[in-house]
């Protein structure tokens, strides 16, 4: 068995289908020095049992581009390497069997449509005719995915690494890593053992495709990579004389996929209350081994199965597996470079659709690695997205019981994880919830959602159609628009950056100027070489050489460790102090009198201005009031010492009473905001949305010295735009939207909604989304002059469409 080499450009950790897919694509792109090791040999981790699904249709167009990527791989693949993949394009259905999951699987084939993946809505009998051995009573409906289809994954990852290995990659197995050394933030080495061997090896990169070893190999590498393993089931039945192939089949309300193989069915489950295995690690010897037999655990399962497919209780069974198979917090695989470390990076955790995935996931990462820069926004997988904590075993452990039944639960908007709550608190949490707040959780933080009525029960009921909490957001809603409001912005990213080049650091990592007054607000945003969307926040200058960043939750490590990487030779330090204050959001047209009532300062426009910060007395304490809004009204954001919260909140509440202030809730926050045309980071504007398309250029100042995408606003402002940001307002009052719906313009899919929501003052639901343009050149404006509709659940309802926001065009109230 040869023995790894001294040195490598890259070393990859884990043989299994995505390390090798690593690999593979790696060195498609000319990249020598490849060496990939893997502790057994290859797939026997998780690999070699899973089940081979391979589906198009993901949650995000992105997450599809890279699905779809994977079957045109894999389907191309045997020719190359002469290793057969087993891939076929047998078709898929799934089927609901209430009307809540239909609801769900026809707004998926809406999506499909607009991602542009060939889907069909189908009958019951239509079903049937495409699955004839199923019992449809109870089926509502179903979607048939033609092109989807089902692959050997062995032979899948086999056939890469021998691709890989034709293009001059090294593949070891038998080969442990035991250890690395390290030189500040970067990996300059691997130890192994391979036997009785030893040795190291000097490398550049260092990826982490170590599969449910992950997150103990993280450890080592010294980064977080949070997931669990879990025990996964599913049985294999006899020979079925005359069984020809068949669609995949998918009943996610009987928590239950089938798929024929060679004559015999496989039936699989995703459980509601999963089983995690090996908290403690994962035994050393583990290679090819699958777990002890539960099949009291599984019976539930098989009971139903039994009666949706009849001929399963004359099929003997064969085979009843258990093997493990990691799951994330979130379900969302982890890809990218970690936050840590500058050259380690990670593709592990794939929630059992590893398969469906490698080929895409191995293709955007290889490129990553070999720009430095993503190939297009991967923010749903980018491992930056995890909060520290989110590595606790603890807290995994728990979470992996509801992650893995999750991926066949109903998709309810808002619907929030059950388990592993209550991590993250703000100095508020307490206050809410004695009054009425229903909690979600958000990056690890509690946040108040909404707000109970006095008889209601705090907690969600969920629905694709008006939830029950429908009403109560309407409530906070129109208190804001009317009167006043106040809700938690704690959980909120803070950064203070000071030192003798604060100013210009601020300046080169920003697209605005930052060379403003003491006390003044700019609103900017770190833009990529691309002027693609790094990061969307608001900077305070609060002393002349420090500023304070406010980010949103969900992207707070991945904003401070974008900072740090770019800090350079600038003389500043960047430091997190997101928990030293909590922040109390006042918003609504009696804002600013709330305020003069608890407060002896002035906060009227000749003092405190529109975009401007001052400090004030408040109650018996101290604050700090920054004068902006992310829902569109006068208002101000009161940053509170965490000591002083608890004060400061009872003093505001209680000559809140006179004013009839009402507390409100995250939901209220997004609804108010859809009105404004106010982007989201993560769903309007990304890494890959350029800045001028996304309808904020006035955000930046290229009149100022150089700052990172400069040159490609330039260029792009030159060039004019082939798309642009557009905001919907439904005709009809009754839809609801949600996010991905198509967007069509004069009849013609074009797009799909970036977000969507219920405008409750305009009285109908809106949504944001990119439209491309007709022609090259085509002005913004020009766009507005077509008809446009929103395909809702199948249906099309017709939609005005504004560049301006439809709430307060010329943004007046903010500035009373």
């Amino acid at each position: 068995m040869a023995l790894p080499p001294s040195s490598a450009r890259v070393v990859i950790i884990g043989g299994g289908v995505i390390g090798c897919s690593v690999a593979y694509h790696l060195t498609k792109l000319g990249w020598k020095d490849v060496v990939l090791l893997e502790r057994k040999q290859l797939t026997s981790g998780t690999t070699w049992h899973a089940a081979g699904l391979i589906a198009q249709l993901r949650a995000t167009a992105n997450m599809t581009k890279l699905a779809k990527y994977s079957q045109e791989l894999y389907g191309n693949l045997e020719a190359e390497t002469e290793v057969a993949t087993g891939f076929k394009r047998c078709g898929s259905i799934t089927v609901a069997l209430t009307d809540e999951r239909r609801e769900e699987i026809f707004r998926q084939a809406g999506m499909a449509r607009a991602f542009g993946v060939a889907v069909e809505e189908i009958s019951p009998t239509e079903v049937k005719q495409r699955y004839e051995h199923l019992n449809i009573d109870g089926v509502k409906a179903g979607v048939y995915l033609p092109l989807d289809g089902q692959g050997d994954p062995a032979n899948i990852a086999l056939a890469l690494a021998k691709g890989a290995r034709q293009n001059g990659a090294q593949v070891i197995e038998r080969t442990l890593v035991t250890g690395v050394k390290r030189d500040g933030r970067r990996i300059t080495g691997v130890d192994w053992e391979q036997g009785a061997e030893t040795g190291h090896i000097a490398c550049e990169m260092v990826v982490n495709c170590g599969g449910m070893w992950g997150h103990q190999l993280g450890k080592m590498l010294g980064v977080n990579v949070p997931l669990h393993a879990c025990e996964h089931f599913y049985i294999v039945t006899e020979n079925i004389p005359g069984l020809q192939q068949l669609p995949v089949l998918r009943v996610p309300d009987e928590c239950a996929y089938y798929k024929e193989d060679a004559g015999k069915i496989l039936l699989g489950a995703f459980e509601p209350n999963a089983k995690p295995w090996a908290m403690d690690g994962i035994p050393k010897d583990f290679e090819f081994d699958q777990l002890p037999e539960d099949f009291d655990h599984f019976e539930p399962i098989l009971e139903q199965a039994v009666e949706r497919l009849p001929m399963l209780a004359e099929a003997g069974i064969h085979t009843f597996f258990n093997g493990p198979e990691s799951f994330t917090p979130d379900d969302a695989y982890h890809l990218g470079l970690a936050p840590e470390m500058d050259n380690v990076w990670v593709a592990a955790g794939f929630n059992s659709i590893g398969i469906q995935s490698a080929g895409g996931a191995g293709m955007a990462l290889s490129q990553w690695m070999d720009t430095g820069e993503k190939p297009f926004d991967l923010g749903d997988v980018d491992i930056s997205r995890m909060q520290p904590f989110q590595g606790n075993r603890t807290y995994l452990f728990e979470r992996a019981k509801e992650s893995l039944g999750l991926l066949y639960a109903d998709h309810f908007p808002f619907r929030q994880k059950e388990t592993a709550r209550g991590i993250g608190r703000s100095p508020f949490h307490e206050h809410l919830l004695e009054r009425g707040a229903v909690m979600g959780e958000f990056a690890g933080w509690e946040r108040a959602n909404w707000f109970a009525r006095e008889a209601q029960e705090a907690k969600y009921e969920y629905s694709w159609s008006r939830q029950n909490f429908f009403n109560n957001v309407r409530e906070e809603h129109m208190s804001v628009r009317q009167n006043v409001g106040m809700y938690d912005m704690s959980s909120f990213g803070k950064f203070r950056v000071e030192g003798p080049d604060a100013m210009a650091f601020m300046n080169y990592i920003g697209g605005g100027n930052y060379d403003v007054p003491v006390g003044k607000i700019v609103y900017t945003q770190f833009l990529n070489r691309s002027a693609g969307i790094e990061a969307d926040v608001t900077v305070t200058r609060i002393e002349q050489d420090c500023y304070l960043v406010v980010t949103p939750a969900a992207s707070r490590v991945a904003d401070f460790t974008w900072m740090r990487r770019n800090k350079g030779d600038f003389s500043v330090v960047i430091t997190d102090v997101t928990t030293g204050e909590g922040i109390l959001a006042i918003m609504g047209p009696r804002s600013r009198e709330l305020l003069q009532a608890v407060s002896p300062n002035d906060f009227s426009n000749d003092v405190n201005p529109f975009g401007t910060a001052q400090t004030i007395e408040i109650g018996m304490g101290m604050a700090r009031v920054h004068r902006v809004t992310y829902v569109g009204e006068l208002g101000w954001e009161v940053y509170i010492p965490t000591d002083m919260c608890g004060h400061v909140f009872e003093t505001i509440a209680k000559a809140g009473f006179d004013f009839g202030l009402r507390l409100c809730g995250m939901h209220m926050m997004d609804t108010c905001r859809m009105e404004k045309g106010f982007r989201h980071f993560g769903h309007d504007i990304t890494s890959e949305d350029h800045v001028l398309e996304a309808g904020l250029g006035f955000a930046v100042k290229t009149d100022k010295a150089d700052f990172v995408g400069r040159d490609a606003v330039l260029r792009k402002r030159e060039e004019g735009l082939s798309r642009r940001l557009v905001q919907f307002k439904l005709t009809d009052w009754e839809p609801l939207l949600y996010h991905n719906e198509p967007v069509l313009r004069d009849g013609e899919v074009v797009g799909y909604l970036s977000s969507g929501g219920y405008g409750h003052h305009l009285g109908a639901a809106v949504g944001m989304g990119y439209v491309p343009c007709a022609e090259p050149g085509e002005k913004p404006a020009d766009m507005l002059a077509s008809t446009y509709e929103i395909d809702v659940m199948g249906a099309r309802v017709r939609a005005e469409a504004q560049l301006k926001p439809f709430y307060d065009p010329k943004g007046e109230r903010a500035k009373a």
